[in-house]
């Protein structure tokens, strides 16, 4: 025994690169690590990239999020084993957030799950994959099969104006509704697009072969509308949507009830129960959280950030796990856990920053209206 564990191991090793790297240098990027990979954080600067996003498109390289894909019989039932979610009862290229839960209802990832004709298909967060990668292999039953999408890219078109440039080059998107998904062609290159993302806004995953991926990233910024944005504004329009990012504003430490994410246990599931922490996530359902992660606006113009401790009055209430400006609003806002008797929307409290308390609101989320085109009746 060495007493240096995988994730250790893990953290020591270098960034890898995106199939993209080096397309993103071309543009100006500014690379940083992250999730394992160097990603590009901004181009021309956050505000700028944000603002556009909302006002037209972006386009965002996603490629470190994990694509798999479970097939075989019975695979439903078997996911549903792992996850709060009703599987089995998804129609052929609809699509759903769920969650990949531990045994005492910790949430170890938050997921897209999608049924295919061949099987469901699963994009899980790039910080986590290999741990998502390894338990599902654990808890599967040997006969389901378990792909890893390792040659493909995963590129993300978000803005109002993403289904009209989207559109010009593979007809027959616009027919797409939120968390619909298909195959399309782009001339001969298959693409598996679904009309979703993590802004708030209109938009699309693309998963495309890593080999086009340039050529796709090409076409479309070729394209008036459409810009390349980073990973710094691709952060602060999540936060803004009152989107909570894995390993920060949810971990194995908490549940489904107290991380706002209870939707994702569905009705019959409810009753029926059958997957990890049931009784901890129902029991929590039935009588209410200790805490719960809210909104917060943020009085003045400091930024609160992750860490900040909450105070009702001398009482130590909750901790921020994500926060920033939101250049929409053009102020600071945050989120984080509160104690469940300070949880009311538009309760006061304190953020200690730098020493000094800054008022804070808690505040409905999200805090910029979602812009989804959903399926009509």
């Amino acid at each position: 025994m060495t007493g240096v564990n995988d994730t250790e191991i893990a953290e020591e090793l270098p960034p890898e690169e995106l199939v993209l790297g080096d397309w993103h240098r071309a543009r100006g990027a500014r690379m940083v690590p992250f999730a394992g990979y160097l990603m590009p954080i901004q181009y021309e600067g956050i505000m700028a990239e944000h603002l556009w996003t909302r006002a037209q498109a972006g386009l965002f390289d996603v490629s470190h999020m994990g694509q798999l894909i479970v097939s075989g019989e019975g695979a439903a039932t078997a996911l549903e084993a792992l996850v709060p979610g009703d599987v089995s009862a998804l129609a052929e290229g609809r699509m759903r957030y769920s969650l990949l839960l531990a045994d005492d209802g910790g949430i170890l990832d938050d997921l897209m799950i999608t049924r295919t004709p061949t099987g469901y298909f699963l994009v899980v967060n790039g910080a986590v994959k290999w741990d998502d990668i390894a338990h599902l292999r654990e808890h599967l039953p040997d006969h389901i099969t378990l792909n890893h999408l390792d040659d493909r890219a995963l590129l993300a078109l978000q803005g109002p104006q993403a289904v009209s440039a989207l559109g010009r080059i593979v007809p027959g998107i616009a027919a797409l509704t939120f968390m619909t998904s298909d195959m399309f062609l782009w001339g001969e290159e298959p693409l598996w697009i679904s009309r979703s993302g993590y802004t708030g806004e209109d938009g699309f995953e693309i998963s495309v072969a890593a080999e086009a991926a340039e050529r796709l990233a090409e076409a479309l910024c070729a394209m008036d509308e459409v810009r390349p944005i980073g990973l710094g504004a691709r952060d602060s329009l999540r936060l803004e949507a009152g989107l909570p990012l894995y390993g920060h504003d949810m971990d194995p430490t908490t549940d489904p009830v107290e991380a706002s994410a209870a939707f994702a246990v569905s009705k019959a599931r409810r009753t029926g129960g059958g997957f990890p922490g049931a009784e901890r996530i129902l029991m929590a359902l039935s009588d209410g959280p200790a805490r719960k992660l809210v909104g917060l606006t943020v009085e003045g113009k400091l930024p609160v950030r992750e860490g900040a401790v909450l105070f009702a009055g001398s009482t130590e209430v909750g901790r921020v796990t994500s926060g920033g400006f939101g250049p929409s609003i053009g102020a600071p806002i945050a989120m984080g856990y509160v104690a469940a008797p300070h949880i009311a929307i538009g309760t006061r409290l304190e953020a200690e920053v730098r020493g000094k308390r800054v008022p804070v609101t808690v505040a409905a989320m999200p805090f910029v209206p979602h812009r989804y085109v959903r399926q009509k009746g």
